[in-house]
């Protein structure tokens, strides 16, 4: 008998637990630790904070799935993770041993790192979905006054494609109201150039962004080092190639929304050689830690190095797609062990993304994620808001039911019918 834990009950954990269920022998345990017993869809945010979406149209009961599956779930959440005992200390002093451990906690939201930036301050968030509910709240009194917008990232994010969409879609929102000639909007970024998004671009991102920007009249800062946010403004530090200060911006807003640094979470975050300095997991080429290859690491909380050196910090995003590739090697990997073989299974680690902007977006296709790559495309069109709203209505029915298939791979390779997207996957 063998205890498999998860650890994290997003969107990787939640997904290698209906993928590792298949892979387990009679005897075998597995557990889910997380510590809400609903899932939410997380790119749908955007939508909740701007009053398209509920939070109840975006969720998905795990408990009654896991319970079906024969899943053991807990609802603590982790204190602590102590790899050389194989055992995850919960946060009400209880603990939990494994044989194998999958960390898929995604990232800890360092609010802290900027002064005033975060919900508990001054910017909104759309990391969560109670974030974005209150996003909501501040939108809806700040449609009633409206003023300036400041939106995008801060220094150490490493997701970039929700603030472009919340941009966007904000835009649309506004112009819906009738307000949108009220309202100055201003994009932020510690990326280089606008549609670099952590990747170095992916085909034509740069110019369809930047487009997209003009259009919309969004003015943007890049190279953007965000110093503190205060009640009603953002002073934000605009850098230079080599990362010297060449103007200090002050933006006023009426409402804004932030992108907070990324690191580790407290359970994993300075335990040495599990994590690097910034508290994510160190994994090799089949998912697993090094120095622990008992444990591996899929999702948000892997580490993976930036794309190349940027005059500011930025982040490499792991995308759905790439996830769940993570995720199904990392499930045949412990497969095979548990059945006595050696893990042979390596995650593709392309992206494949549908980035809304309300009245339309942009796809695109990076194969691999990480350049250089075979394939390397991207396209703007309305068809793609409405491939994002059908991808969610088929991504929560299969989440419901509890189907261990790879959502994004069936939906966008086989169930999306763009024929001009299918012919460059194939290709």
């Amino acid at each position: 008998m063998a205890e498999i834990v998860v650890l994290g009950a997003g969107l990787g954990g939640v997904l290698a637990t209906y993928e590792l269920v298949p892979q387990l022998r009679p005897g075998d345990r597995l557990t889910l630790i997380g510590e809400e017993p609903r899932y939410h869809f997380v790119p749908s945010n955007p939508w909740v904070a701007i009053g398209w979406r509920e939070r109840k149209e975006i969720e998905a009961d795990l408990a009654g799935v896991m319970q079906r599956k024969g899943v053991r779930y807990l609802l603590q959440g982790a204190r602590r993770v102590d790899p050389d005992g194989k055992r995850v200390e919960l946060n009400d002093g209880e603990s939990v041993s494994y044989d194998y451990l999958v960390i898929a906690t995604g990232p800890d939201l360092a609010f802290d790192e900027i002064e005033g930036l975060g919900p508990k301050a001054h910017t909104q968030s759309i990391c969560h979905v109670a974030h974005a509910e209150q996003a909501h709240a501040a939108f809806e009194a700040f449609c009633k006054n409206p003023g300036p917008i400041v939106v995008g990232a801060a220094q150490g994010a490493s997701c970039f494609g929700p603030a472009y969409e919340f941009a966007y879609i904000l835009d649309t929102e506004l112009r819906k109201r009738r307000i949108r000639d009220q309202v100055k909007m201003t994009f932020v970024t510690p990326e280089p150039y606008i549609g670099h998004l952590g990747l170095d671009g992916v085909g034509d991102t740069k110019s369809l962004m930047e487009s997209e920007f003009r259009n919309r009249h969004i003015s943007w800062i890049t190279n953007a080092k965000i110093k503190s946010i205060a009640e009603n403004a953002a002073t934000v530090e605009e850098v230079d190639n080599a990362g010297a200060t060449i103007k200090t911006h002050t933006l006023p807003f009426g409402f804004s929304m932030i992108l907070p640094p990324f690191r580790g979470v407290s359970a994993i975050r300075g335990l040495d050689k599990l994590v690097n300095p910034r508290g994510f997991v160190l994994i090799d080429e089949y998912q697993r830690n090094p120095r622990y290859p008992e444990v591996f690491g899929i999702g948000v909380c892997v580490a993976i190095p930036p794309v190349g050196p940027t005059p500011v910090p930025v982040g490499t995003p792991k995308t759905g797609f790439m996830i769940e590739s993570m995720v199904t090697a990392t499930a045949q990997n412990i497969g095979r062990i548990l059945k006595g073989e050696k893990p042979n299974a390596h995650a593709t680690w392309n992206a494949i993304c549908l980035a809304d902007f309300g009245d339309g977006g942009v796809a695109f296709v990076a194969q691999p994620q990480i350049p250089p790559r075979n394939v390397n495309w991207s396209a703007k069109g309305k068809w793609v808001h409405l491939a994002k709203v059908g991808f969610e209505k088929y991504f929560l029915r299969k989440m419901r039911s509890g189907e261990s298939e790879p959502f994004y791979e069936s939906f966008l390779l086989r169930q999306l019918n763009i024929s001009k997207l299918e012919q460059v996957v194939k290709d």
